[in-house]
């Protein structure tokens, strides 16, 4: 599990354990007028920035998988904060849902401000979808990738705007074969895989970056700290136990996550930021193999083709 430790100079463990002590930045910058959109709203990370975006008058357009969840959430935002509120659901396991959800967003919201992508799974066996791609690589990286594309045109038509990429540490498990993405052929790692789709998502951030270089519109990513959240709630029982009763008790709420989202969505000091990994509100420099441009190129071309594929 902590391989990946060899692989780093001191300095970078000392940064890493530095910023996770260090406590994360906040904001009072205001959302009014704009329109924030976040994919994976219904719990933990998103929910808290869902929140958060209401709490300072943005409105919050909350894409779900659970129409039932989503619907509560929508009610509990107007209730709570008097939030102007949507609602569209979509499940990240179908890149269809996926682009029904984007030309959905694209009829239905004449702009868009802020875009945070933060559902994700892990899952701890092997899970193949119905276009055949791994469970885990479609839902944390190729589903967000593709509503990030379809729906920058509509953000760098306004010359502004800000796409926050809910990542991990857990990237740094590594497990990105781009001979196997599909995990066919290698032994399944619900941890490896988690790292490989969170690789995956950190390699094409420095190319979106650098394709939307002078649009005015920004793409970060970040960890969103040691938090609880719904990950993992789709495996089995056991691991849900030992989550809940061993693992939860030294986690933090999501709040802090909520609070560091709306540091990278909203703070004026960010303005101009992108390409960038943040632990929470400080930044990181990610592991050494999710730097790795030419991976990053070739795996861009796979992504495309995936996303067009499929």
């Amino acid at each position: 599990m902590f391989g990946y430790l060899r692989h780093y100079q001191m300095a970078d463990l000392r940064d890493m354990l530095r910023n996770q002590r260090t406590p994360h930045r906040r904001t009072t910058a205001p959302f009014a007028g704009k329109t924030v959109v976040i994919a994976g709203a219904t719990s933990g990370v998103g929910l808290a920035a869902a929140r958060e975006v209401a709490r300072f008058g943005g409105r919050v357009v909350l894409l779900a998988r659970n129409e039932a969840k989503g619907r509560a959430v929508r009610a509990e935002l107007e209730r709570d904060f008097g939030a102007d509120t949507a609602l569209y659901l979509a499940d990240f396991s179908r890149l269809t849902d996926v682009r029904r959800v984007a030309r959905e967003l694209l009829d239905g919201v004449d702009r868009i401000d802020v875009l945070i992508n933060s559902a994700g799974v892990h899952s701890t066996r092997r899970i193949h979808t119905e276009d055949g791609f791994e469970l885990t690589y479609c839902v944390n990286h190729l589903a967000p990738f593709l509503l990030t594309w379809r729906l920058i045109p509509r953000m760098r038509a306004a010359g502004a705007g800000r796409i926050v990429q809910v990542n991990s540490q857990g990237h740094r498990f590594g497990g990105l074969d781009l001979r196997d993405l599909a995990w066919r052929r290698r032994r399944y790692s619900g941890l490896r895989a988690y790292g490989a789709s969170k690789t995956a998502q950190l390699l094409s951030v420095w190319e979106l970056a650098d394709r939307l270089e002078g649009s005015g519109v920004l793409i970060n990513a970040m960890h969103p700290g040691e938090v609880r959240s719904g990950i993992g709630s789709n495996n089995g029982p056991l691991y849900r136990w030992y989550h809940r009763h061993v693992v939860e008790r030294f986690l933090g709420d999501a709040r802090a996550s909520g609070e560091a989202l709306h540091v990278l969505a909203a703070a004026p000091e960010l303005e101009g930021v992108s390409g960038r990994y943040f632990n929470r509100t400080h930044l990181e420099k990610p592991a050494p193999h999710a730097l790795d441009r030419d991976v990053g190129r070739t795996l861009w071309g796979l992504t495309m083709r995936a996303i067009d594929e499929a």
